[in-house]
């Protein structure tokens, strides 16, 4: 059986980067379920499943968060520079800009 997420040989990799690996298809997956549950939402008619639906885009919306922490914890790099970006105010592509320049 193959695995769309790797482009090496698995065996090749290490237990590091193959869970890294998984947690990236990961975050694409939930990512993915929360652009679905909004598609859904936005057409759904009945108050009670729309409801039942923005709960469950939610649950999607934490997994995303989680995945990514764990991913930003491997790599601090990255963390340093979604400072800049993330929970800010003003000019999105300043403050992503202002935060390649610190990890740079």
């Amino acid at each position: 059986m193959g695995f769309d997420q790797y482009h090496e040989p698995p065996e090749e990799l290490s237990q590091k980067v193959r869970t890294f690996a998984r947690m990236i298809t990961s975050l694409i997956e939930e990512a993915e379920a929360i652009g679905w549950y909004e598609q859904r939402i936005s057409v759904e008619k009945d108050p009670q499943a729309r409801a039942i639906m923005k709960n469950a885009q939610g649950e999607e919306f934490k997994h995303f968060g989680m995945d990514l922490e764990f991913l930003l914890r491997q790599k601090q790099d990255w963390r340093a520079e979604l400072k800049e970006i993330l929970f800010t105010t003003g000019d999105i592509v300043k403050a992503g800009e202002r935060g390649e320049k610190k990890v740079d």
